[in-house]
């Protein structure tokens, strides 16, 4: 008998913050950069992965965004949205960027390769090959967004906990 493999949902973070007037991006990464892992590579389950793209806005180098893709359980999920909180409740940001964080949370429903040439013939939403189910994409939807609600409180928590001392 073979232990079924636990499902794999990928999420998406899109966090905005801009520079305050004289940071840079070194400033930024230097007090945002993660020096402990979210522990997801490796554990319990093969093809989990955590990587974040910083970018750039071209028209305002000031903004500066970091998209996030998360591959996990959704246990996986909660342990490394755990590991976030504690992270950045212990380097805030505060000193390099302005109040106002941009915050966007998505679940990944398909992938599409358009790099062909000529015309495509349309197909279902799917990720790697495989059909997306959507029912059981509305249920991790459903799950997902609790996971980060749960993340967004506790975040809030620390940072209160924080400005009171």
């Amino acid at each position: 008998m073979t232990a079924e493999k636990p499902e794999l949902v990928t999420t998406v973070s899109i966090l905005t913050r801009r520079l305050r007037e004289g940071k840079t991006y070194d400033d930024f990464r230097k007090a945002w950069f993660h020096t402990t892992g979210f522990g997801v590579e490796g554990k319990d389950v093969e093809g989990s992965s955590n990587r974040m793209y910083s970018l750039i806005n071209i028209f305002d180098p000031r903004e500066v965004i970091v998209l996030g893709f998360a591959t996990t359980t959704l246990g996986q999920l909660e342990d490394a949205l755990d590991i976030d909180v504690k992270v950045r409740g212990a380097n805030p940001l505060d000193d390099v960027i302005e109040p106002e964080i941009g915050r966007k949370f998505c679940a990944l429903i398909a992938e599409d390769d358009f790099s062909a040439v000529g015309e495509i013939p349309y197909k279902p939403a799917g990720i790697g090959g495989k059909e997306t189910d959507m029912a059981e994409f509305g249920k991790n939807l459903q799950a997902i967004a609790g996971l980060y609600a749960a993340a967004a409180r506790k975040r809030d928590a620390v940072n209160e906990a924080r400005k009171k001392k």
